[in-house]
């Protein structure tokens, strides 16, 4: 059952259209990726979606209900949350919530959290900040987690780390929306995917065929 339906959105920055009639779906408890260069619209999809750049066209429906023009908290209360990209932790907090009903399954899927819950944001390295947004955004109780390139500036180890545990919370039953320039993590991790070139989508197909697309495997593959 589709979960999101995003259908020919327009995105501006002042006088530049950054989206040029983006569609997709995201099925209930599915995985979906957005794979591209830099430039290509994928983070501005996602800030479209959420309500923090809204789109001057088109559509977007989320359980059966539009919130094109719905303002971005309420978003958020409605069931999507956004780890953002560059995770923009609150670098002076310190991880442990004050409000605290969910916090106990953060630090299940992030044990590390809790053994630096009383650590200053900013004090943390790079993948540690990517799992404390994560787990900001899952206080949310989301239906649809909106990742914005989780691997981006972070040591491989924890990467694996990482994407492990988007695989235990999208098992929950939760759905994922991934915006990932690493190619080869965002289709092992998604069903499906769409290739943005432009504001556009040029390609959408699922994973195993988009993996086996040579114009994906030169432009985005390193193959």
């Amino acid at each position: 059952m589709t979960l999101l339906e995003v259908r020919d959105i327009r995105t501006r920055y002042g006088a530049i259209e950054a989206l040029k009639g983006i569609s997709l779906t995201v099925d209930e408890g599915e995985v979906v990726t957005l794979i591209g260069s830099n430039g290509a619209g994928k983070s501005t999809t996602l800030r479209s979606i959420s309500g923090l750049t809204p789109a001057s066209q088109g559509t977007i429906t989320f359980a059966g209900e539009e919130i094109t023009r719905v303002p971005a908290h309420e978003i958020v209360s409605r069931g999507i949350a956004l780890a953002p990209e560059g995770r923009h932790c609150f670098t002076r907090m310190t991880v442990r919530p004050e409000i605290a009903e969910e916090f106990n399954q953060v630090y299940e899927l992030f044990p590390l959290l809790k053994e630096r819950d009383r650590q200053k944001a900013g004090t943390m390295s790079g993948g540690e900040q990517q799992m404390l947004a994560i787990g900001r955004a899952l206080m949310a109780r989301p239906k649809l987690l909106m990742l914005d390139e989780p691997s981006l500036g972070i040591a491989p180890n924890l990467v694996q780390r990482i994407y492990q545990t988007i695989g235990e919370i999208n098992s929950s039953g939760v759905a994922i929306l991934l915006v990932e320039q690493n190619a080869n993590y965002a289709l092992d991790a998604a069903s499906r995917g769409y290739v943005l070139e432009t504001g556009r989508v040029a390609l959408a197909n699922d994973s195993a065929s988009l993996r086996n697309d040579p114009e994906v495997q030169r432009a985005y593959l390193g193959t």
